[in-house]
């Protein structure tokens, strides 16, 4: 690949990308109602002559046919916004109230479509398939899984996907060999007693002091039951129950989250919950019940696919423009699905700017962006293609 070849011809558009990145920005969409940003997406690719399909209902999958047909490398970009009123003083800041690109799924939505516009406007075939994915419903339910079960997946390689990274400069890239997202997974705890007046505890089973020993118990399993050199954390965020503070209450319910990076500590985790929410009610007298509910799978890059970014990243930007995380992301990430059973990585593209005052965090309403990733993620996305071959 030549690398002054896609630099030049990646600058030249950019003020394509900014605009596209800016009218997205401007018009945010939340999870599984991106009918808007679906069909700016059609609407580009049908300009580009680049053939798609509709998938999960508002996602779309296109492919950009290369010079070898028996291979096919995918590229995801999330197009999903959050509920989040947009507070910037900025021309294209949201029209929607209450809705924002505050975690730039936009500019991943650009990034993708800027693969395409490059192919287009260059008229090089690239050297084998590129199969793009506009995936919806990543803040919300979930868009990668339905997505892989309608064959996003078929005949594919590996797969890259990348996430606007603000704690890092622009220019820089992060990269995390191993897992980079937690697993997660719903807790749902009802603890039963037996309610009786507050004046004489003895004559019922206090839902509200069992519950409290199972919360104890629960934050056991961490200090007591993993390797300190394992990662798992488990929180109880709410807890609901009782009628008046002189009645023995009969009936509690917890609500919390367990967050994994390993699958085998994930399934041991779960089993060690269900066998104290179950069993030590029993002691009390009262009565345990637990519904898990499966979230995101952990998000654990392949080392093969990380090399390929690291060595996309330096031959772009330089030895020094590597950031490598030391540490996991306990949030999730569905991107996961993708790279569960095929090869393929996620990775950050630096996007702050202290000169620019370009510094706030995500999931915030002054959330911004140095337009200058935008290019950036675009050429280490067509690198990774060219690397991965």
């Amino acid at each position: 690949m030549n690398i002054e070849f896609l630099k030049k011809h990646s600058e030249n558009i950019k003020n394509w990308l900014v605009n596209v990145r800016r009218d997205f920005h401007e018009h945010p969409e939340l999870g599984t109602q991106e009918f808007r940003t679906h069909d700016k997406i059609c609407e580009y690719l049908d300009e580009m002559s680049i053939p798609y399909r509709t998938s999960f209902n508002t996602g779309v999958i296109a492919e950009i046919e290369g010079e070898n047909k028996n291979i096919t490398i995918a590229l995801r970009g999330d197009i999903d916004a959050l509920p989040i009123q947009d507070v910037k003083n900025v021309d294209y800041a949201s029209k929607h109230s209450g809705v924002c690109h505050a975690c730039g799924h936009d500019v991943h939505t650009t990034v993708v479509l800027g693969v395409a516009k490059y192919f287009y406007e260059t008229k090089v075939k690239p050297p084998v398939n590129i199969r793009l994915f506009f995936q919806p419903a990543e803040e919300t339910v979930g868009g990668a899984k339905p997505m892989i079960e309608d064959g996003a997946l078929d005949g594919v390689s590996a797969v890259y996907g990348l996430h606007v990274d603000e704690t890092i400069d622009v220019g820089k890239i992060g990269i995390k060999y191993g897992a980079m997202n937690a697993s997660s997974d719903t807790l749902k705890i009802k603890i039963k007693g037996e309610s009786c007046h507050g004046a004489y505890p003895s004559r019922g089973v206090d839902a509200l002091l069992i519950a409290s020993h199972v919360i104890i118990a629960l934050q056991s399993i961490v200090s007591r039951n993993l390797d300190a050199r394992e990662s798992g954390v488990i929180t109880i965020g709410t807890i609901n129950g009782g009628t008046a503070g002189n009645i023995i209450s009969n009936e509690i319910e917890l609500r919390g989250t367990l967050r994994t990076l390993d699958p085998d500590v994930r399934a041991r985790m779960k089993k060690r919950i269900e066998e104290i929410v179950t069993t030590l009610p029993l002691a009390f007298g009262g009565k345990g019940e637990i519904d898990i509910e499966p979230g995101y799978t952990a998000l654990i890059n392949h080392d093969k696919s990380v090399d390929i970014i690291k060595k996309s990243a330096v031959e772009l930007f330089g030895e020094d423009s590597i950031y490598e995380k030391k540490l996991a992301n306990m949030g999730v990430e569905d991107f996961a699905y993708f790279i569960e059973n095929t090869e393929g990585a996620f990775f950050t593209l630096g996007v702050r700017n202290n000169e620019k005052n370009i510094k706030t965090q995500a999931h915030n309403g002054n959330f911004d962006i140095d337009e200058e990733a935008i290019v950036n993620g675009v050429m280490m996305q067509i690198l990774n293609v060219y690397n991965s071959i």
